[in-house]
């Protein structure tokens, strides 16, 4: 995965608005705030909801 630092410095989670993180092993962008990751396609982030998976280990 091949991200712009600066990119990911300014995406935000489209449900809660918090911070993302890379997860390079997964090619996922994760929320620190709603525990959701982001898929990262041929280094492009696809940052919709319906997209994301769940963290939650509930």
């Amino acid at each position: 995965m091949n991200l712009d630092p600066a990119l990911v410095e300014i995406l935000v989670c489209p449900q809660c608005r918090s911070g993302l993180f890379v997860d390079a092993e997964a090619d996922e962008l994760v929320c620190n705030g709603c525990a959701l990751a982001y898929p990262v396609r041929r280094d492009v982030p696809v940052m919709l909801v319906d997209e994301a998976r769940s963290l939650d280990v509930s």
